[in-house]
């Protein structure tokens, strides 16, 4: 981790999470993958398998390797392996911005499908394009969009991000994350009126039925509080019906990613 990451370098575990899910009365979460590892995702599973409020574990698993379907499996065969719900890579971070297009990565996904798991796209607007190409070219598979794609807040441009996360949309086989905006606005003076705008254009390009709150913790701790993103994301959404409301903060999630009941 950088400097910039400086503050949250340190380990988080449920124990911290679980005052803020009371305090805020949220009753189940998805703990999402931070690094390339196969280990990590091990640990989440087993942290799942031991904490009844970690509904599912979004995990990693190489997808440039020829045996990642080897590697899905292991991971479903240890403890907690039943709560592997989807599989993400920093698509963002990657040197090439059509790396999704690569021909290992795409045998990587038929092997993501074919497990009946869904992909998580961890994109910015110079990946788009090719995220729209990967969904297009696989409508049997299931993508989740997460923090809306990153786009610049801070800057306050809504184009090319505003017509690209469109197309996107225009696709039913995918879903978005509305979360991860504090870090992309101006952390120490960033407003509820300065997420709107991005906030507004996924809502009316995916409508309540493909969109999930998430609160991307403790990433957010660079900006703003647990308790403040939730509070954030509850003004974003209050013009919303109770129904429509309820939809982004718990029933998308229960949808698209299978969840049971605790």
């Amino acid at each position: 981790m950088t400097d910039e990451l400086a503050s949250i370098r340190r380990p988080f575990g449920p124990d911290d999470l679980r005052p803020l899910l009371a305090a805020t009365g949220i009753a189940r979460t998805i703990l999402v993958q931070t690094r390339s590892s196969l280990e990590e995702s091990a640990e989440f599973l087993a942290t799942a398998a031991n904490e009844p409020f970690v509904a599912g574990v979004v995990g990693w698993v190489n997808l440039r390797h020829p045996g990642v379907g080897d590697q899905i499996a292991e991971l479903r065969a240890g403890p907690g392996g039943d709560r592997l719900v989807a599989i993400r890579h920093q698509v963002h971070d990657e040197e090439d911005p059509a790396w999704l297009k690569r021909q290992d990565v795409r045998r990587g996904l038929s092997a993501v499908e074919s497990a009946g798991l869904a992909y998580e796209l961890l994109v910015r607007t110079r990946e788009l394009p090719v995220a729209v190409e990967t969904v297009r070219a696989r409508p049997g598979a299931r993508f989740v969009l997460d923090h809306i794609a990153k786009p610049p807040i801070a800057s306050r441009r809504l184009d090319p991000w505003r017509a690209r996360i469109r197309r996107l949309a225009e696709l039913p086989n995918v879903v978005c994350k509305l979360s991860g905006m504090v870090t992309e606005a101006n952390r120490e003076t960033w407003s509820v009126q300065d997420l709107r705008p991005y906030a507004d254009v996924v809502l009316e390009a995916f409508g309540t039925q493909r969109l999930m709150f998430g609160s991307d913790w403790p990433v957010c701790l660079l900006a703003a509080s647990y308790e403040r993103v939730v509070d954030t994301a509850r003004e974003l959404t209050a013009e919303l019906s109770e129904p429509e409301q309820e939809q982004i903060f718990g029933g998308t999630a229960a949808e698209f990613y299978g969840l049971t009941e605790a």
